[in-house]
């Protein structure tokens, strides 16, 4: 089958006669006529639109509805059970915590999968993942940004015995940058439901000091830990930023009267409320 090219009638040309006939036979037939509403267009033309089927064609000597009910009408097959669905497909990679990204949402998969190379096919509903056109995942879809859909068929039966990678390893690794890194690792390991759901932030967070040098990932992790905000979001504004060696904020109460306003301000040409009595 050849795509018909753009501004070349000829290419389709059983198209253009049809819709010749139907300007011809429709359109024109109410050309003089005014109409007010789009339902009493299409009545209209429903009209017109029958007694079109129903003209005998000269070269064949039969109507278009007579060729449908003896040629068309036979052949044709049950439509699908099911409508179609619209599947965006892309090839995606296992991680180490055995979970893919799609639209900012980890699906796992069978943890032996690892380091591959899969194929995502995504619905509205559904997440499907291929292996040399073999299915070897399938989730419901979830719009929930940054979080897991894990199946706990998919993790090994052991990690420490199956994964290179371990809770240990990644908090040592956070450990000997400083402590603060160290603490930080484990709090974003220990929060998720699944230690290995938090390896991916857990290793954002360690390789942002080859970009930005341990002793200010050190920093930015004392203060994340000290505002109460220990994730990988929080790190990253503070280095992108520079705000690691910053001194934090320290609020004050609101002072109740405009003249206490000024009083602590301390300023002598703010003369406060009571000045204008």
């Amino acid at each position: 089958m050849i795509p018909a090219r753009a501004r070349k009638p000829r290419d389709k040309a059983k198209v253009e006669a049809a819709a010749l006939v139907a300007q011809r036979w429709i359109l024109d037939a109410r050309r003089h006529r005014t109409f007010y509403s789009l339902a009493e267009l299409n009545v209209a033309f429903t009209e017109l639109l029958v007694q079109l089927n129903d003209r005998v064609k000269r070269h064949v000597r039969e109507s278009r509805r007579s060729l449908y009910e003896r040629l068309d009408r036979p052949a044709l097959k049950p439509l699908p059970a099911t409508r179609y669905e619209y599947a965006h497909w892309k090839q995606v990679k296992v991680n180490i915590d055995y979970h893919i990204e799609s639209d900012d949402h980890y699906y796992s998969t069978p943890y032996t999968l690892i380091g591959e190379a899969l194929w995502c096919r995504a619905t509205s509903s559904t997440i499907e993942l291929f292996l040399k056109d073999k299915r070897v995942a399938r989730h419901s879809r979830s719009y929930a940004k940054y979080a897991h859909s894990t199946v706990l068929e998919h993790r090994p039966a052991s990690h420490r015995a199956h994964l290179d990678w371990t809770p240990s390893r990644l908090i040592e690794w956070g450990t000997s940058i400083g402590p603060h890194t160290g603490a930080l690792i484990e709090h974003v390991i220990r929060s998720k439901p699944h230690p290995e759901q938090g390896y991916r932030s857990a290793l954002g967070i360690l390789r942002m000091s080859n970009k930005h040098s341990k002793p200010r990932l050190e920093l930015a992790s004392g203060k994340a830990i000290e505002i109460g905000s220990p994730s990988y979001k929080t790190v990253k504004t503070m280095l992108d930023q520079r705000m690691e060696a910053a001194p934090l904020r320290v609020e004050t109460q609101r002072p109740r009267h405009a003249e206490d306003m000024a009083g602590s301000l301390g300023a002598a040409n703010v003369r406060g409320s009571g000045y204008y009595h």
